[in-house]
């Protein structure tokens, strides 16, 4: 029986250096650098002052909050692009740490992007904001609290799925240590919660599906399968990994799941009805044409997919065809608001790291009709997402999908590891995963440190030019 292996001491300091990556980049990243963390952070204020829903005023989507919180972001700390050489020192933070006493009163904060999203992803941001207002921190300072609280919680998740796993530990291991899994957890983003409760989801349901039932084991399922939904709802499907049909007659553990999955689909479809879900509309640049255009309600995008499904199909291909190069660059590590490239040669490193992580065995007895199922699922999943952001993020009728970003599909990327990899390991592939993972995270490290601490960076879409291939190879972006 190859269920559960005992830690190998290399898979002990994968988790390791997957803690301590997290953390570097909590502390080390300036506030905002992560994509859409001035809205996470005034989401999880809000959040954090006891109250739930949003409200709009004019065109407004968002909520009345302190004006020093807000000129945290406004001020001290924009993130609008202006075209110019981006740098942050020691005194910005000095600046910012005494600043609250001049910005006395209450603004309104507008996040429209972040306004349906549930009150359950932001609650450990919430909780940390609570701890540095207990301890008498300034704005800046309970900001960071949120960060180290919410990153601790997206570790915390990830060590209860890496322990509840019944096989397929190196698939996870080798999706957590991407520098982007590392770079948005230890961020005021709800990604922590989302690839945490994506990760334990998926545990879950492998180890009801591979492995004896238990009462404990049924309430972590009816549990974990609400929370997941409403942490994103396409995510919801991972669990059906632990079906295996056809079942005996007697085994319960597939209704358990589907069970488990109803239930997180009627608290997902409860929460849209409460909060008006993604009627939240906002503003965005136009990946096509960089016009400022406005997201489409959702019933009349999602009937123009249902009046022409063929064409959608047409959009859906000819969106992931052309934004595949970009999703493989995002998944591994893109830093800031997605302007910061790693030097080149570190992408071929973490496929490299990849596949030693997935040739290094999975411990799983699943035939092929099993491993099919399980890419199918990913595959699924994969199209909901692309799905989801043509609904809620693209423009009426647009023929592309907008606002996909490659750290969307890190909850996915352990199931379609585990899908491909041997049940025992090739004997080369944990030495290489080791010394690959180690040595892509220290370059993800020197990245981040150079880029926002000592040279600086211009945000801008797209590939930077560079006049040198060495350059592009060696070091990060803004160096190029």
């Amino acid at each position: 029986m190859l269920f559960v292996a005992p830690w190998a001491v290399s898979e002990k300091l994968l988790l390791l250096a997957i803690c301590i990556a997290t953390l570097f980049f909590a502390v080390l990243t300036p506030p905002f650098q992560a994509p859409d963390e001035n809205q996470h952070y005034m989401k999880a204020l809000m959040l954090s002052e006891g109250h739930v829903l949003t409200e709009q005023r004019g065109a407004l989507i968002g909520a009345d909050l302190p004006r020093a919180a807000v000129e945290l972001h406004a001020i001290d700390f924009p993130t609008e692009p202006t075209g110019q050489i981006q740098r942050y020192d020691r005194t910005m933070l000095a600046h910012s740490w005494t600043a609250d006493a001049e910005r006395p009163g209450r603004s309104f904060a507008d996040f429209p992007n972040v306004a349906s999203y549930a009150p359950t992803l932001y609650a450990p941001g919430a909780a940390g904001l609570l701890i540095g207002d207990a301890l008498g921190l300034p704005r800046l300072g309970a900001f960071y609290a949120g960060r180290l609280v919410n990153a601790l919680t997206g570790l915390v998740l990830l060590l209860m799925a890496l322990r509840l796993l019944p096989f397929g530990r190196n698939a996870m291991l080798a999706t957590a240590l991407l520098p982007t899994f590392a770079y948005q957890t230890g961020s005021l983003s709800p990604d922590a919660v989302i690839n945490g409760l994506g990760f334990l989801g998926l545990a879950l349901a492998l180890r009801m599906g591979f492995m004896a039932a238990s009462a404990s084991l049924a309430g972590g399922l009816l549990l974990t399968a609400p929370l997941l939904a409403l942490a994103k709802g396409v995510y919801l499907p991972l669990m059906a990994a632990g079906l295996r049909l056809p079942a005996g007659r007697r085994d319960a553990r597939p209704c358990l799941l589907l069970v488990a999955m109803a239930a997180g689909a009627a608290c997902f479809v409860l929460w849209m009805k409460f909060s008006g879900g993604s009627q939240a509309l906002y503003h965005i640049a136009s990946r096509k044409t960089g016009e400022t255009m406005m997201t489409a309600p959702l019933a009349d995008q999602l009937a123009i997919i249902l009046a022409d499904p063929l064409a959608y199909a047409h959009v859906l291909i000819s969106s992931v065809t052309e934004r595949a190069p970009v999703y493989a660059l995002q998944i591994v590590g893109r830093f800031g608001w997605n302007a910061i490239l790693l030097p080149l040669a570190a992408y071929p490193l973490a496929a490299l790291m990849l596949v030693a992580g997935l040739l290094s065995g999975s411990g799983t007895p699943a035939g092929i009709g099993q491993r099919l199922w399980w890419i199918a699922i990913a595959a699924g999943v994969a199209l909901l997402i692309e799905t989801a952001m043509y609904l809620t993020g693209t423009p009426l009728g647009a023929d592309y999908i907008q606002g996909t970003q490659g750290r969307y599909f890190l909850p996915v990327l352990p199931l379609a590891l585990l899908a491909l990899s041997p049940g025992r390991p090739v004997r080369w592939a944990p030495p290489v995963f080791t010394a690959s993972a180690a040595l892509l995270l220290l370059i993800a490290a020197a990245t981040a440190y150079d880029s926002f601490w000592v040279h600086g960076f211009v945000t801008a879409d797209g590939m930077p030019p560079h006049d040198s291939l060495i350059h592009a190879l060696l070091l990060p972006s803004p160096r190029w």
